[in-house]
């Protein structure tokens, strides 16, 4: 499998929501996991987590036995949890999953339990804080909480980082092939209302979270509204667009632009840095109007029974030599300037939006929070736009 299609798929993982918001998920599978059976191996914990020896008094206890960790499939380099085994005696027992929702399922069947870390995107993040499900974080057992960006400390969903620590940050916006246009697009209003040039030549994202957020933007409303009218006269915007998409796009869309079928596509910012591996005449640009900031993250819950384990692995998570590794895997940025200033700048001069700063991205982009109870509404409205696509 070429290197793209290994990125692609992991990506898809990373950044693909359902439809449903993370209220009614908790919901439907609080209703489904009654009598439900302990996941099977390749899902989820099945060896207890083994708590770190009591100190004598007066002694720090140094962090050992094991944790559970879920993350994304190809989301860290393959050598960082052997390096950190090796270095600080921790056995990690690793476990994957495939979406957001996935390892929601997972922990809620488990009642908050199952794993010592989770890795999850910024509204998850935000729901385990407020069902008392992530543990409050010990800064004391952080010293490497130092080389985070100020800015990923004043993140709404989690101001302070008490119970998250940003793994990887970035930014949605517009993906084209500038050999292909006439003109620089700038504007979302580019996609929402395309020239004759574009028209059946453009993408965009049908996960609702990214589907409606051009027309919130262009509008002028926030990106995690939860008003019934803003949230209708975006859907208006966008069933005026859909006349003119040559489709809804969550998972080829930078093949299509590679291949010419799209010249202008609604992309995350590491997915378009794929397309761009493959030809260099696709580029990447955060609207005018502004985007979103979203954030995968990880959380410690508060059911683990090793937390001086899972603390050091977010310490060690942390070090500048290792973002720098996870950013050179992804192509995302790390909310880490340490190491994004190690980052080989060949990338960085291949992948210009690699290089956005901390405060650029806080400027460009609104952080995305859990939509708690209008999670419903959202999901009817986006059926209501692209049923029959």
């Amino acid at each position: 499998m070429a290197e793209t299609e290994v990125r692609g798929t992991r990506a898809r993982g990373v950044r693909t929501w359902a439809a449903v918001g993370v209220a009614a998920l908790l919901v439907a599978a609080a209703c489904s996991s009654a009598g439900a059976p302990t996941p099977p191996p390749t899902e989820g914990a099945t060896t207890p987590p083994e708590q770190t020896p009591a100190a004598t008094p007066g002694e720090t206890p140094k962090p050992s036995g094991k944790i559970v960790i879920s993350n994304w499939d190809l989301y860290m380099p393959a050598d960082l949890i052997p390096n950190f085994t090796a270095e600080t005696g921790i056995e990690v027992e690793l476990a994957l999953h495939t979406t957001n929702e996935d390892i929601m399922g997972k922990i809620e069947a488990a009642n908050g339990g199952g794993f010592d870390i989770v890795f999850v995107s910024a509204p998850f993040a935000e729901a385990l804080t407020k069902r008392g499900w992530a543990a409050k974080l010990d800064h004391g057992q952080l010293p490497n909480f130092a080389n985070l960006a100020p800015e990923a400390s004043q993140l709404d969903y989690d101001p302070g980082n008490q119970y998250s620590i940003p793994y990887t940050w970035g930014t949605t916006g517009l993906c084209y092939r500038s050999d292909l246009l006439s003109f620089t697009p700038d504007s979302w209003n580019d996609l929402l209302k395309p020239r004759e040039e574009l028209k059946g030549k453009i993408t965009m994202l049908a996960t609702d979270r990214w589907l409606m957020l051009p027309a919130l933007l262009v509008l002028g409303y926030s990106i995690n509204t939860t008003n019934p009218t803003e949230l209708e006269q975006a859907k208006e915007l966008l069933l005026e667009t859909k006349k003119s998409l040559l489709a809804y796009d969550d998972t080829t869309f930078y093949s299509k632009l590679v291949s010419g079928e799209a010249s202008l596509v609604e992309a995350w910012d590491g997915w378009c840095n794929y397309g761009i591996a493959e030809n260099a005449d696709i580029k990447y640009v955060v609207p005018k109007e502004g985007s979103d900031l979203w954030s995968d993250t990880l959380v410690i819950l508060e059911s683990s029974t090793n937390k001086p384990a899972a603390h050091a692995f977010l310490d060690y998570v942390l070090r500048p030599e290792v973002g720098k590794a996870i950013a050179e895997l992804v192509y995302y940025k790390v909310p880490n300037p340490k190491a994004m200033a190690l980052v080989d700048p060949a990338l960085l001069a291949q992948f210009p939006n690699l290089g956005m700063t901390a405060d650029e991205l806080t400027r460009f982009g609104q952080p995305e929070r859990d939509l708690g109870d209008a999670a419903p509404l959202w999901a009817k409205i986006v059926v209501e736009i692209t049923a029959g696509q």
